[in-house]
């Protein structure tokens, strides 16, 4: 059974038209009847509600009587979307602090000063120089593959 039609099925059980079910869940009578109608999906603190005035389990609920129907789809779906999303931020601000680590190092290597002490030793941070570019170029690189990645996955998602 799809989730619209378990929505009615439970709101016409418990006498409740669409207008007293929306009161109920303070949404407007549009939205219960698009979620009869299979038109729109509401979101998961609504399906909360949804399932303490009926008194049957989120499972119940979600799933019904068969394992997959169009609410599962959407929350499976949600929930590889907040993945994606969380793993996004994650790379953006490991390459963040790439670029930024690589820029004080060269910050750094700019603004120290090499001298020759009393024995005719170099004292010379040159080594920053290396790794602050390195550290840019992976940053770069970091931000490059999320971009890439993020317009394949919204190419993919149009399909």
């Amino acid at each position: 059974m799809e989730f619209g039609d378990k929505i009615k099925e439970l709101r016409t059980k418990n006498l409740l038209t669409q207008e007293k079910f929306a009161i109920r869940l303070n949404v407007t009578r549009q939205a219960v009847s698009n979620w009869e109608n299979n038109r729109n999906l509401p979101d998961l603190e609504l399906l909360i509600l949804i399932s303490s005035i009926f008194h049957i389990s989120l499972d119940e609920l979600i799933l019904g009587e068969n394992n997959v129907n169009n609410m599962t789809e959407k929350l499976i779906k949600d929930g590889s979307k907040t993945r994606q999303a969380k793993l996004n931020m994650i790379t953006t601000l490991i390459g963040a602090f790439l670029l930024l680590f690589g820029c004080a190092c060269i910050f750094i290597k700019t603004n120290s000063v090499e001298y020759i002490d009393t024995s005719g030793i170099l004292h010379e941070n040159f080594y920053l120089l290396p790794i602050g570019f390195l550290f840019i170029i992976a940053g770069l690189i970091v931000f490059l593959v999320t971009g890439i990645r993020f317009i394949i996955d919204s190419v993919r998602n149009k399909k």
